[in-house]
């Protein structure tokens, strides 16, 4: 340590002397780096969240590309006198449904008055429109009569485009965007679903319209992060400068500070842009973050500079001395954050990868600037501080005494709260809702929720079902299989509609029978059921054939499943049940569900496992940096208590309050580790300068510590905890949940490293 407080002066010294060029050289550096931050998109797909080995994505992948895609835009349609079957409703339905045709990308439109319906007469099987365009303008009690009365009594549209009441009904549109996005095709997909929405709002002031469907989700990604950069920055930059004027009391410090926080966004952006990273909701708080954790490294040096010169230094010795007190344990604390956040790149969510990226960027750049920059411009500007120590200062010391003087105490209390905050860890249960990604304020999901409520579910889940057979799909057994498959669920809780082709099929038969009831079943002959089906997809419209039910070579047949919106322990539950019965039942039909809600209720769980491993390995890194850094085993190991502590106790409080811990937390540890280690190395870097150079005993080495460096971790604990409190008043929940949780962990790191490590060092370090 010894060597790295010379170095730290040599260091020193040499920036003095340099000063103007260093403050020249970071400004051409931040203009030059700064200047990729135009390269920086907005990937707006969900897929991003998974990474290209996920297995649930590739299911999904596969089944997307041997049926229709399932990307859609939903127009829910919710009369205000409860009554979709009445001329003005209908016409309305017809008209949209005609004019979403126009929606970019659309590939198909379904609705209750396009529905191909189909009926016999003599020999003939007849497939029109549920409302044939002719006759919208005649509709008479008794042909509304006879639409409401097939409509309700059809298994493919009730609880899927129509409400089982009848008073709410959907628009459906489906969606194929191209492979390769510039990412603006959502965007101009929900500028025209909206607008569309807006025209039919004005045409018919009877109907309340919803937007709901994958790609308004989509939308909702960018769409929230832009809310957020708008109000969260500037409202974390206010507080961050307010805190730092009250604390500081120097207004040029606060200045310097501010222009640390900006060169180091700047920085971590800018090499994002060159780097080709694009920004999802995630990786779009990084901003906030760099923002907030730049501060610290600021802070400790300005509170010792300020600090030597309230005792009589001139500016020049007080940055000397500042410097060379600072720059290791500044050094380490950088290191250990950037290791933390780099942990995150086990995550197996892609965009959790790029935040820890980015922010390791921007915490790397802001200790370069710290201690280049920013003691070179506090040099050059002038600064004028009273000669007498502060108030905050002499609070310390007060805490310092009471401290030592209740160490026992301290020593014996805090470890209860440890143990017993821990022991509440395991009440939290991994579990997630991707509809609850976004807050009420978010239109997405207050659409989502209503359509849920009243109509169908966007929570889907997909199974392709096949025999291997060319022409499999007509083949009587297997059609009775998928017909069992089909029944069981609609007996299952949470289910609101089962959608398959065996519905269709037996439709068909009771058609060519004259539609006699008693001859709604299947078909008991290969051949008739071949008939069957070529038939009528030789009388579907274009748009509306059978391409998003069968396979090219009719050798399979896709299921799809709507629900309730489920929690993901709730859905996989489903799921495995699904596996079973088809297991027991029909083994030679085996296939796993796939669908963004799957590949969902998988993600939480993946991540969770893969940031366990990674943040394991931070800890060993840090660990042994520590050791190594402070020259102690000793030290080194007492450290892991109050670094592995708040985590644990942040996660026990979490669980006594929340008990849910979904994609967003499933991060916090890796995230906060580095944080709360920044604490623990200023402590005890002071502690042993103390007992190193200056010989004293441990009580007086910790009354030092906190007198040299308490101000510093309270003003740091601070803005960081209202960084983060900031961050958890976003709109999308991952980054809310994290910014809550965050913030409490480092409040706990605080209140460890000042109530249980002094404790500790007195009674293990005599």
């Amino acid at each position: 340590m010894e060597q790295g407080i010379q170095m730290g002066k040599t260091y020193a010294e040499w920036l003095v002397r340099w000063r103007y060029l260093i403050l020249v050289a970071t400004l051409a550096l931040v203009a030059g780096i700064g200047s990729g931050a135009r390269f920086i998109t907005f990937d707006t797909d969900y897929r991003v969240f998974f990474s290209e080995d996920n297995p649930q994505l590739q299911a999904f992948e596969e089944l997307q590309n041997t049926y229709t895609k399932t990307d859609n835009v939903m127009f829910v349609l919710a009369p205000k006198d409860g009554e979709v079957f009445s001329p003005e409703t209908l016409n309305a339905i017809a008209r949209l449904t005609e004019e979403s045709w126009q929606i970019p990308y659309s590939l198909r439109v379904d609705s209750i008055t396009n529905y191909q319906h189909t009926e016999a007469r003599d020999d003939d099987l007849l497939v029109d429109d549920l409302v044939p365009e002719d006759v919208l303008d005649a509709l008479d009690e008794a042909a509304i009569q006879r639409i409401r009365n097939i409509a309700l009594n059809e298994p493919l549209l009730v609880d899927h485009l129509i409400s089982a009441r009848g008073h709410v009904t959907g628009v459906n549109v489906t969606i194929q965007l191209p492979d390769d996005t510039s990412g603006k095709e959502v965007p101009s997909v929900a500028a025209f679903s909206r607008d569309l929405a807006e025209k039919a709002r004005a045409e018919n002031p009877h109907l309340d319209i919803y937007l709901t469907g994958m790609v308004m989700m989509n939308n909702s990604f960018p769409e929230v992060s832009i809310h957020d950069q708008q109000t969260l920055v500037p409202l974390m930059f206010g507080i961050i400068i307010l805190t730092l004027i009250l604390l500081l009391r120097s207004f040029v410090a606060t200045v310097g500070t501010f222009m640390i926080i900006i060169f180091s966004i700047a920085a971590a952006m800018g090499i994002a842009g060159w780097l080709g990273i694009a920004l999802t909701p995630p990786s779009a708080s990084a901003p906030t973050i760099i923002m907030t954790l730049a501060v610290a490294d600021c802070v400790h040096i300005l509170v010792t500079f300020l600090h030597a010169m309230r005792r009589g230094l001139d500016k020049r010795a007080a940055m000397v001395e500042s410097i060379r007190i600072n720059l290791q344990p500044v050094f380490l604390t950088t290191l250990t954050t950037v290791i933390g956040f780099l942990s995150m790149n086990f995550s197996d969510a892609p965009p959790f990868r790029d935040l820890g990226n980015i922010v390791a960027m921007g915490v790397a750049a802001a200790f370069i600037f710290s201690v280049s920059f920013l003691p070179a411009l506090m040099l050059v500007l002038p600064v004028r501080v009273k000669p007498v120590s502060t108030g905050s200062a002499r609070r310390v010391d007060r805490f310092a005494e009471l401290v030592i003087a209740r160490r026992n105490p301290l020593f014996w209390g805090m470890g209860i709260l440890v143990v017993a905050l821990v022991s509440f860890l395991p009440r939290n249960e991994l579990n997630d809702e991707f509809i609850k990604y976004f807050d009420e304020t978010v239109d997405f999901r207050t659409a989502t929720e209503f359509t849920t409520s009243n109509l169908t579910g966007l929570y889907t889940v997909d199974y392709s079902l096949g025999n291997g057979e060319t022409g499999g799909v007509n083949d009587p057994e297997f059609l009775h299989d998928v017909e069992r498959f089909a029944q069981w669920f609609r007996t299952q809780k949470n289910v609101l509609h089962v959608t398959t082709l065996t519905d269709i099929m037996k439709r068909l038969n009771k058609n060519m029978h004259a539609d006699d009831p008693d001859w709604y079943r299947l078909p008991e002959e290969r051949e008739l059921a071949a008939q069957y089906l070529l038939l009528y997809e030789m009388s579907l419209p274009y748009g509306l054939d059978l391409t998003n039910r069968i396979d090219i070579s009719k050798s399979s047949t896709k299921l799809t499943v709507f629900l309730q919106s489920l929690s993901s322990n709730e859905l996989l539950a489903m799921e495995g049940r699904a596996q079973q019965w088809l297991a027991e039942n029909a083994p030679h039909l085996q296939s796993a569900g796939a669908s963004p809600a799957v590949m969902f209720a998988y993600i939480g769980q993946r991540n969770i496992i893969s940031m366990l491993i990674g943040t394991s390995i931070a800890l060993v890194l840090i660990s042994l940096i520590l050791v190594f850094a402070l020259r102690s085993v000793k030290i080194g190991l007492i450290s892991l208590i109050p670094n592995m502590a708040p985590a644990a106790m942040g996660f026990g409080l979490w669980g006594l309050l929340y008990g849910q811990v979904g994609l967003g937390l499933s991060i916090v540890a890796g995230l906060t580790l580095g944080i709360v280690v920044d604490d623990t190395v200023h402590f005890l870097s002071k502690y042993l300068r103390a007992r190193r150079e200056q010989g004293m005993n441990s009580q007086d080495a910790v009354r030092y510590a906190f007198h040299t460096v308490g101000v510093a971790l309270l003003v740091t604990t601070i803005v960081l905890v209202a960084g983060f409190l900031v961050l958890a008043q976003s709109s999308f929940k991952l980054n809310s949940d994290m910014g809550l949780l965050t913030s409490i962990t480092i409040a706990l790191a605080l209140l460890a490293d000042f109530l249980f490590l002094p404790p500790l060092l007195m009674k293990l370090d005599r």
